[in-house]
């Protein structure tokens, strides 16, 4: 079987030629000797840095007069949001700096690097180009830009951001799981212990039933789920509904979110399924009396009015060894992690929306496990591939290779977006990924409940112990309706594996995918409105609101947009 991490840099060339944008070749791209080096790189296995995985990296060099030397790398040429800069001096009190620099807009403008006795760093766009030198001068702007400590740090008249490293922001639960992890002996065990003791069923809901209520208006487009029958029933949702009074909504219908233009929500309970899918033999396990009332809330994204991205959090998911995998899975622990690193360095995760994105943003969400639990513990799975470690891309930087045989979301060069299960095929498109967030199996593919959906072990669920699968669940799904594609998030608020397929079976998706569990920190999601320049959140359930800060006012700042994270998220901008 090919070995899927090694790839043919001259196939690869020729996708990279055919799909770089115009903007992207006056910043410049490597030639094919380059290209193949560097795709030697990406495919050793050894000790590197993440800037070696970086296979379509494009580096231009400079020198000043008095001997500074200078380097920019365009990290992903194609993509052409990333760079590094590298400023070294010599003499007695000589240094080297690195500087991760993201352009504010890089549909429209290229960065590159002046050469001669005074280089420069050049913004060249349609409107012509922009020459700054942010390392001159008595105050140079790049140490005023460190000494800030903004995440995002504007230089050069605000046409590029300074990626600064900052602490995310963590609960108290958080903060107390990690320092268990990484600090006290079987810590990981005793974390399981208390999601399974005090968390199970912790954030259920289960919404009173309305007898012969108004379901109000209901969106066409989307159709209905398929249930047994369409009671109406009290939601929680934090955010209004047209046509849905005081939140009380018909199960299985859609409405559209008030003030939130292409955005839709719905809810039911995984009892209220029709039998025409319950009933399907040999698919899925049966739903227990919890689950079967058990809320769950769904929103909906027509996507012809938004774009996707993927942020990593300031901490996670990291980039060593999960310890769920064995040894004889193909680990090797003479290097740091499975692509041959354990951090960024020195590239920086800021965890929160760019500033220059905004203005557009409509929605984000937690989108995935911590490398923690992001490998297989069990079946060929663990033993091949390393244990199968989430890859994740942004900004078509590599941090963590795309395996085969994982559930992927991710998005190309042209902006489309796609959720399937990765295979080794799909290494043809690495120069064309922009983001892309892998996160287990399947739940549905094809429009029925994935192969591993019953196993605990063969679909790396989660959960207790003693594969108690029920709790908080985050998840998505991909499906097309009335000619248009929808991306689904789901809040499942005490659910199994099962029973998420079984909803998402309902709703008529063709693909879904688990996205992170146990608590509503970790199935965060949030769409947003725009009032007198500030961003206010809405929640798709209540209690999430705790999660955001506040200013001095009250006034809310919303998680992943207002401040950093130490979680990676997905978030939507409109077009």
């Amino acid at each position: 079987m090919t070995n899927f991490r090694t790839l043919s840099a001259a196939a690869l060339l020729a996708v990279s030629t055919q799909t770089t944008p115009v903007l992207a070749e006056a910043g410049g791209k490597p030639d094919a000797v380059t290209l193949a080096l560097q795709m030697e790189q990406y495919n050793e296995v050894r000790r590197k840095s993440i800037l070696e995985v970086q296979p379509f990296r494009y580096t231009q060099s400079a020198q000043s007069a008095d001997g500074t030397a200078f380097e920019l790398i365009s990290l992903n040429p194609g993509v052409n949001s990333w760079y590094l800069l590298t400023v070294s001096s010599e003499g007695f009190w000589g240094s080297t700096r690195q500087f991760h620099l993201e352009l504010a807009d890089p549909e429209n403008t290229t960065l590159s690097l002046s050469s001669g006795p005074e280089p420069e760093l050049v913004v060249q766009g349609e409107a012509g180009e922009y020459r700054c030198a942010p390392w001159s001068g008595r105050s140079p702007e790049l140490d005023e830009a460190q000494y800030r400590g903004l995440p995002y740090a504007p230089l050069c008249e605000e046409r590029v951001f300074l990626r600064n490293q900052v602490k995310g922001n963590s609960t108290n639960r958080e903060a107390v799981a990690e320092f268990l992890r990484d600090h006290v002996v079987f810590g990981e065990s005793i974390v399981g212990l208390i999601k399974g003791t005090f968390y199970e069923d912790a954030f259920m809901n289960s919404g009173p039933v309305i007898e012969g209520a108004d379901a109000g208006e209901t969106v066409k487009a989307l159709g209905r789920a398929q249930l047994s029958g369409a009671p109406v029933f009290q939601t929680y949702f934090n955010f209004d509904l047209e046509g849905a009074e005081g939140g009380r909504v018909e199960a299985g219908s859609w409405y559209a979110v008030r003030d939130v233009p292409g955005v839709y929500a719905s809810a039911m309970q995984p009892g209220m399924i029709s039998n025409d899918i319950l009933g399907r033999p040999g698919e899925t396990h049966g739903l227990d009396g919890v689950e079967r009332r058990a809320d769950v809330y769904l929103v909906a994204f027509d996507l012809e009015q938004f774009d996707l991205g993927f942020e990593p959090g300031t901490d996670h998911p990291r980039l060593d060894w999960s310890q769920r995998p064995a040894a004889a899975g193909g680990i090797n622990y003479r290097i740091p992690g499975p692509d041959g690193f354990d951090n960024s360095n020195p590239l920086v995760r800021t965890g929160m929306l760019s500033p220059s994105k905004t203005e557009r943003v409509a929605a984000t969400f937690a989108s995935g496990f911590k490398r923690s639990h992001g490998a297989f513990r069990a079946t060929n799975m663990a033993s091949t591939n390393g244990g199968h470690h989430y890859g994740f891309v942004s900004e078509g930087v590599v941090f963590s290779k795309l395996l085969p045989d994982l559930s992927t979301i991710f998005v190309l060069d042209d902006g489309s977006i796609h959720m399937r299960t990765w295979t080794e095929a799909d290494a043809k498109l690495l120069p064309r990924i922009r983001y892309a967030r892998q996160n287990g199996v399947p739940l549905i593919e094809n429009g029925v409940p994935g192969a591993q959906v019953r196993s605990w072990l063969g679909g790396n669920w989660s959960g207790s112990a003693d594969a108690d699968l029920r709790t908080l669940r985050g998840g998505a799904c991909f499906k097309r309706a009335a000619d248009r594609n929808f991306l689904i998030y789901a809040y499942f608020s005490s659910v199994t594996p099962s029973g998420m397929a079984r909803t998402f079976q309902s709703y008529g998706c063709d693909y879904a995918m688990l996205l992170d569990m146990n608590s509503q920190e970790h199935t965060y999601m949030a769409v947003y409105t725009q009032e007198n320049g500030d961003v206010i959140p809405h929640h798709i359930v209540r209690g999430m609101a705790d999660i955001d800060s506040k200013r001095r006012d009250g006034t809310p700042i919303p998680r992943f947009v207002g401040f950093p994270d130490n979680r990676d998220f997905i978030y939507l901008l409109r077009k």
